[in-house]
Parts: C-alpha cells; sequence; structure tokens
C-alpha cells in the first residue's frame, strides 16, 4: 500500500488545457519531423499544416500556464532570479516545474521558427528538426512526468503515466492531423496513412492504460481513479478510442479523428482531478 504525505495542489482546468495543448503541439512537431525524414514529398502539405499548428498550441501553454499561476504578471520571475544579489537565469534543474517550463521556452523557439519557414514555403535542417523533436518528445512526456514525481495518491503511484501522455499525444496529434489533412488541398495521399498511424499510437495508448490500471492496483489506489465519475469518464475514454481500431473511411474517419481528440483531453482530465477528489 502507498503512503502519501501531500495535500492535492486544486489545480483549475487551466492545466488540463496546458497539458492537452502542450501533448499535441510536441506531438504535431515530431510527426512533422518523422514525416519529412521518412515520409513521400506528396506529405509536404501535411508536414507544413503539422508546423503551422505547432507554435499556436505553444502560444496557448504558455498563456494557460501563466493565468495558473494566481499572478500572471509575474511569469517571468520563473525564468529570471528576482532574489536580492542574486540576478541571472531561473534554472533548477532539480525542479520539475523550473525544467518544465524551460523546456516550453526552448520548444518555443523551435516551433516559431520552424512556424515561420512553413509560412514562407521553406524547409529546416533535418538536425533542427530532430533536435527540436527531441525537445517537443520531452515536453509531451513531462507533462505526465511531473505527475509521477509528486506524492499525490495515483499520480505518484504509477510508472507508466509518463509513456501515456506520450501515446496518447502521438495519438491525438496524429489525430488532428488527420483532421487537417482532410480539410485541406493535396493531402488525400497523407490522410489514409495518418490513419493508420493514428491506430497504432491508439493501440499503444490503451495498453498504457490498462498498465496504468494494473499498477495503481498494485499500490492500492485504483478504487480513488474508479470511483464514482471518473469510472464513467474511463470508459468514455476506452469508447473513445474504438473507432479509430477499428479502422473507417471519409467522413467516418473525420469523427474517428474528433473521438481520439475527445479521449485524449478526458483522458488527463480524469488523472489529474480524480487524484485530487
Amino acid at each position: 500500500m502507498a503512503e502519501h504525505f501531500v495535500q492535492p495542489p486544486h489545480w483549475e482546468w487551466y492545466i488540463v488545457g496546458y497539458f492537452f495543448c502542450a501533448g499535441l503541439a510536441g506531438g504535431l512537431y515530431v510527426l512533422a519531423t518523422l514525416l519529412r525524414i521518412t515520409g513521400s514529398p506528396r506529405n509536404d502539405a501535411v508536414v507544413r499544416a503539422a508546423f503551422l499548428a505547432a507554435f499556436p498550441l505553444v502560444v496557448a501553454c504558455g498563456i494557460l500556464l501563466t493565468i495558473d499561476l494566481g499572478q500572471p504578471l509575474r511569469f517571468w520571475h520563473m525564468m529570471i532570479n528576482t532574489t536580492p544579489g542574486d540576478g541571472g537565469l531561473n534554472f533548477k534543474p532539480w525542479s520539475p516545474i523550473s525544467l518544465g517550463t524551460w523546456a516550453l521556452l526552448v520548444f518555443g523557439i523551435f516551433s516559431f521558427v520552424s512556424f515561420l519557414l512553413a509560412l514562407w514555403r521553406r524547409g529546416s535542417s533535418t538536425i533542427f528538426e530532430v533536435i527540436g523533436s527531441v525537445v517537443a518528445l520531452f515536453l509531451a512526456s513531462y507533462t505526465g512526468v511531473v505527475l509521477s514525481v509528486s506524492n499525490q495518491p495515483v499520480w505518484s503511484d504509477s510508472w507508466a503515466i509518463g509513456g501515456l501522455f506520450v501515446a496518447s499525444a502521438l495519438s491525438g496529434s496524429a489525430a488532428l492531423l488527420v483532421l487537417l489533412a482532410h480539410w485541406r488541398a493535396n493531402s488525400s495521399w497523407s490522410e489514409p496513412r495518418l490513419d493508420r498511424a493514428d491506430r497504432y499510437f491508439v493501440l499503444l495508448e490503451a495498453a498504457l492504460i490498462v498498465v496504468f490500471f494494473v499498477t495503481l492496483a498494485q499500490a492500492g489506489t485504483l478504487a480513488k481513479t474508479f470511483s464514482g465519475v471518473w469510472l464513467v469518464m474511463w470508459i468514455l475514454v476506452f469508447l473513445s478510442l474504438i473507432p479509430a481500431l477499428l479502422g473507417s473511411a471519409g467522413s467516418r474517419r473525420t469523427l474517428s479523428a474528433v473521438a481520439v481528440l475527445v479521449g485524449v483531453l478526458l483522458m488527463r482530465y480524469v488523472v489529474i482531478f480524480s487524484a485530487q477528489s
């Protein structure tokens, strides 16, 4: 039986939005880089759409994270040391919050450059995008890892949350790209391939949710995330994955992608708030 010694942080919906947007931004950047490296030139329209969407999502992350601070005008204190007589950058490698703040800033730079190049219809160097993808993966996994390193029931009782959030970010990003491809010209070749990739990511996400449940059961805290309305929401999360696992075409593919995105958001919501209930 796990032991816990802290009060819940009482996070608001802003954090759910931050975790959701951070996962999608990171996932979009990674998928765009993979498509550019290993894919066909016929993927160029989708790659450009992914880079164009990633940066606005990063901006949304910054806004949501700043609002959640309670004193938004002091957001820069997280990056600049304001202690009298001790200036400089406020970087604390031992602090998950500090690492996450700087990861968001660094990834924001990469995504902004790629955003501008996509606007100008020019590609950046492969090395630049690969490095940016490493930072993007860190950001996508960080949102889960920062929960695991707490001493909060549910969050600290499973080593699978980081991997689950990465798989969920990739499945949600692939679903979002399916929607973007559906609405863009010259993307018909990419759409079924993105749908197939999303199926693999969804399968991985479903497997990691099961692992998450098993680890919580071992820690004795599974009942906490299965109590009351949370069980209903977990059922909805699994239902949202079924269309993608079965495969679809045409308008059904679009509905399947929407269902995956809703499931990605619901999963983060229930993980965050069931632990605080």
